[in-house]
């Protein structure tokens, strides 16, 4: 015994393609925007302020959920605050309540000499000295001489700071996590 059942009809098949092509939009829109606001931002290196380790026009993403656990002296992250026109992106190099100078090139930190690892052996810092109010961060590029940073714009607070970390994605030979 044949059952009778109704054929889809071509308008019917057309509708639920369509359908399910507006359903997998929003879901993949919703899901891009949960990414971009809870977990990582995507980041793209605009100026020399951070070469060598980071590069004009490197593209990649930083974690949002990374600064929870805290921010720590050398961290790179993504500040965007009410001084800037653009975010930044930038190393820590003094924590809240510290005293941060350079004195002939020399990073101190509470009068203690720090070690600056990531730096090139020709990057030269003026000197300077800062002392942090509670909840005051200082920033710098790794590229002192062009960078745009502390020095220029002041210290950041932590509500400026919306990421920690950069994944560098593209181009391929810049791959990595700074």
């Amino acid at each position: 015994m044949e059952e009778n059942r109704p054929q889809n009809t071509k308008k019917d098949v057309n509708t639920d393609f369509l359908f399910d092509l507006l359903k997998n939009i929003l879901i993949s829109l919703i899901l891009i925007v949960f990414i971009i606001n809870f977990i990582a931002i995507p980041v793209k290196v605009d100026g020399s302020s951070m070469y060598p380790n980071l590069k004009n026009g490197d593209f990649g993403f930083s974690g949002i959920f990374t600064k929870w656990f805290g921010i720590e002296r050398f961290d790179v992250v993504v500040i965007d605050s009410s001084k800037l026109e653009n975010r930044l992106v930038k190393r820590v190099i003094g924590l809240p309540n510290e005293t941060v100078e350079f004195k002939d090139n020399v990073l101190y930190i509470d009068g203690v000499v720090v070690d600056e690892p990531f730096l090139n052996d020709d990057v030269f810092t003026e000197d300077l000295k800062v002392v942090l109010g509670e909840n005051e961060y200082f920033m710098m590029g790794d590229n002192r001489e062009v960078s745009r940073d502390s020095r220029y714009y002041g210290p950041f607070s932590a509500e400026d700071i919306m990421a920690k970390g950069v994944l560098t994605l593209w181009p391929f030979s810049s791959i990595g996590i700074d």
